[in-house]
């Protein structure tokens, strides 16, 4: 079975020592290295940063990116990660350039998916009440049009729910998704905001394929290090050394048909210290052990 398991190596997994929200989120590794790295571990996809796709365009362009790509076998792109596409005002005038960004090289790296976010409020970790309200019906209608801008430009949308923003329920996620209605949109499952979000693995079991557009693993303590935003940037595990159980997720999202890539999401501070190959290493050995156990 882990002979049909392709891995998606995600942004933060090969990043090396920068995380969200830090005072940069540009890879000190060139991206040429991240590449060969990943390949060289046996990821067939990698998951790529707008910020860092813009840094790395301005060097090389996003053609030789595009061959980087290619030339070391990986099939599957993805770009992260959109937000306050559904508001008003200079945060969506914001966001909307940003997406015209990161649509644009969705285009050029012939990218899988695009990844957005819900509401995170003017402070992730600590938001007003009224950010953690989700106007599904709004949403929705902002969703379904972000879906057809990235029709025309040849991929797909996937709305990831998180335990700090105004998405933290499967329900809720699925609700904006299904009134949307488009065919290129719909939710990618991770495992850390799934368990921190306090949604039961087996509710995934339970949805129709076409809801799931993304899936990513990871592990964490049994506790919550700090606030959820804290423990989301420093203290995810590897898969298989923490509490959360990757093969009860992995039982339970291909209970509901996804056969797609599998993204590897590591943001931790120990994990991002180590050596390039050792990441890449390292989280693809230990994300496909897991599936053995399934």
């Amino acid at each position: 079975m882990t002979n049909e398991i392709e891995l998606i190596a995600g942004y933060w997994t090969t990043a090396g020592d920068v995380y969200p929200s830090g005072p940069t989120e540009v890879s000190p590794f060139p991206f040429r290295e991240r590449v060969e790295a990943a390949a060289r571990a046996g990821y067939k996809g990698m998951g790529l940063l707008n910020e860092d796709v813009q840094a790395t365009a301005e060097k090389i362009g996003h053609p030789e990116m595009k061959r980087i790509l290619d030339a070391n076998g990986i099939k599957h792109v993805q770009l992260e990660f959109i937000i306050d596409w559904f508001r008003e005002g200079e945060r969506r005038r914001k966001s909307d350039q940003y997406r015209r960004q990161i649509l644009s090289a969705a285009s050029a790296l012939g990218a899988r998916e695009v990844k957005i976010g819900p509401g995170l409020g003017e402070d992730v970790e600590h938001p007003r009440p009224d950010e953690l309200i989700a106007d599904v019906p709004r949403m929705a209608e902002a969703f379904a049009g972000l879906c057809r801008d990235a029709a025309e430009h040849g991929t797909a949308i996937v709305l990831e729910f998180l335990p700090f923003g105004n998405v933290s329920k499967l329900e809720t996620a699925r609700a904006i998704v299904e009134a949307a209605g488009e065919p290129n949109g719909s939710l990618l499952v991770d495992i850390w905001h799934m368990a921190r979000g306090g949604n039961d693995y087996n509710d995934i079991a339970r949805l129709p394929a076409r809801f799931i557009g993304a899936a990513e693993l990871d592990d964490a303590d049994e506790q919550v290090v700090g606030t959820l935003f804290n423990d989301s940037t420093h203290h995810r595990r590897l898969p298989g050394e923490g509490a959360l159980n990757p093969p009860a997720f992995i039982k339970a999202v291909q209970a509901a048909g996804y056969r797609g890539p599998w993204g590897v999401e590591l943001i931790s501070r120990a994990h991002r210290q180590l050596p390039l190959d050792e990441m890449a290493r390292r989280s693809f050995e230990t994300t496909m052990a897991q599936f053995k156990s399934v």
